[in-house]
């Protein structure tokens, strides 16, 4: 999830200070007490330790913890489940929204969709709840306290949330039915443990102020997240991604909906609290005060910033002088995103367009990496590709990189087809014609051209002048007015209609109407009549 308007603090308290948190041989949980053989201690302690042995991912994840946990503690107290569970949010999603499983487990709560339905959520094309903080965490509430009404045990309850309520008694039985003591050793179920290494990282971790706090908005009338969004006077695309449960932004009346308002500032001086010092700037006298100056590096008409080893995107961010929030949303990365060193990033909106027609996908690309070497919005490119939200780009395949792809792929090497995006206007500089030299099929040369007389309906037939490729230039324009017959224009391996057309200072409509074309393809050695304007 794009944890974007404020997040990534390194505010961990036990990390912070270098000290990683120790396994107790005894501790509390949801009212019972555990005792923790050697054994299991040393399983769990590696836990711990891979947990938070990389500050800045341990941090990011205490940061979300403070954003969300207010809301999950909230409604646990409502649904009068212990509070302890809200751990198992990190553990299962850390706190990612629309986190998706290997088995497609969906959400906070990663539940599967027949699951989510049946303790109340929606899950279709337009909403899917799982990923509704508000809605999953009741759901998860819900079925975390129907597992406990066969075992009496909330150990058991946990590892029901794995393995099923079924599972479970049959691996347990009901010797611990109603314990308040239980032991926790090897043989434990592994879930179980699992969960309480995420309890002991994070548990005094917490302490402070979320810089980014979310308000809830309740509605069971039809509206929409755009109408919230100017309500608010928030960015649409901020409240989208606190709200990718309403997938096409429609908010529906069939029940009643919580939607999330981030609010809050994000301070991006991290000058005392990075876990490692950024790069250096460069520092230049000006006339009134020092400056940082970066070279100006640009793609796609759109400026970029290189990064160096060491950097994460909030020192990108800086050295561009923009809001981290701006960076995610221009780079389309979310804020855990692991910054490459050498990768460009910009630092501006990247342009609807690229200014190449198509690409061929190489071996490890993805649609992103083609995103960023372009300078095209990535959303442009699954438009423009008609591809899903998470569908990959497979190896070898051709990418349309500033206009449609048609209906029906029939693509030659290079890539050839143009089709007008129908609702934009169509590029034609970077409709370039990029083909294979190969024998075209014979085509029979008219005699005639089919003339319309200004003055009537009727039709004349005149004769027609072929040009070739050796009689006529690609640079200068041909006076048509000075041809005594019209013109056949054989086509070239760089000849695009819009070329031909201001070659003979004609239009495109016109050059389609003279041909018949249907669309913008142009074939190697195909002709074109030119015919008097």
């Amino acid at each position: 999830m794009r944890f974007f308007a404020a997040a990534l603090f390194f505010l961990g308290a036990a990390v912070s200070n270098g000290q990683t948190p120790e396994v107790p041989h005894k501790m509390q949980f949801a009212g019972m007490t555990l005792v923790i053989k050697d054994d299991a201690r040393r399983e769990i302690q590696k836990d711990v330790d891979a947990l938070t042995q990389h500050p800045y991912y341990f941090n990011m994840k205490v940061e979300r913890a403070r954003t969300y946990f207010p809301i999950i503690e909230k409604i646990f107290q409502e649904e009068r489940l212990p509070d302890d569970f809200k751990f198992l949010a990190l553990q299962e999603s850390a706190l990612i929204s629309d986190a998706v499983s290997s088995s497609n487990a969906v959400g906070f709560w990663q539940f599967k969709d027949f699951t989510a339905e049946e303790v109340g959520m929606r899950v279709d094309n337009d909403v899917d709840e799982r990923m509704n903080l508000i809605s999953s965490t009741r759901g998860a509430a819900r079925y975390l306290k129907q597992n406990n009404f066969y075992f009496n045990n909330w150990v058991y309850a946990l590892q029901a949330y794995q393995m099923g309520a079924g599972g479970a008694r049959r691996e347990v039985g009901d010797k611990h039915n109603g314990a308040k003591h239980m032991e926790i050793n090897g043989k434990t179920y592994w879930y179980v443990k699992k969960y309480l290494a995420h309890k002991i990282a994070f548990e005094n971790a917490l302490e402070g102020d979320a810089q980014l706090k979310l308000v809830t908005y309740e509605t069971a009338s039809k509206t929409s997240l755009k109408d919230i969004a100017n309500e608010y006077q928030i960015d649409l695309e901020t409240i989208e991604e606190y709200n990718k449960w309403a997938k096409r932004g429609a908010i529906p009346d069939d029940k009643q909906y919580t939607v999330l308002i981030p609010q809050g500032a994000y301070d991006q001086n991290f000058t005392k609290l990075s876990i490692s010092a950024p790069p250096t700037p460069v520092l230049v006298e000006t006339g009134v005060a020092s400056a940082v100056v970066a070279p100006s590096l640009f793609i796609n008409g759109v400026s970029v910033v290189m990064a160096k080893p060491g950097d994460r995107i909030t020192t990108l961010a800086d050295r561009a002088g923009i809001s981290l929030s701006a960076f995610i949303r221009f780079n389309d990365v979310s804020i855990d995103h692991v910054v490459i060193p050498g990768k460009k990033y910009f630092t501006e909106k990247k342009k609807r367009r690229a200014s190449e027609a198509y690409h061929k996908v190489m071996e490890g690309e993805n649609l992103w990496m083609i995103s960023q070497t372009y300078g095209v919005q990535l959303k442009r490119l699954r438009k423009y590709n008609r591809l899903d939200q998470n569908e990959k780009v497979s190896t070898s395949s051709m990418l349309w990189l500033s206009s449609a792809k048609p209906p029906k792929e029939d693509v030659p090497a290079q890539g050839e087809i143009v089709e007008l995006d129908t609702d934009e206007e169509f590029n034609w500089g970077q409709a370039s014609l990029n083909r294979p030299i190969s024998t075209p099929e014979p085509i029979k040369e008219p005699e005639y051209a089919m003339v319309k007389s200004e003055n009537s309906d009727s039709q004349t037939h005149e004769p027609l002048t072929v040009v070739s490729n050796a009689s006529v230039s690609s640079e200068p324009v041909v006076d048509l007015k000075s041809q005594n017959s019209p013109i056949v224009h054989e086509v070239r391996p760089s000849d695009t209609l819009y070329s031909v057309a201001r070659q003979y200072g004609v239009t495109i409509k016109e050059l389609m109407e003279w041909n018949e074309k249907k669309d913008f393809n142009l074939s190697l050695g195909e002709k074109l009549r030119i015919l008097m304007p």
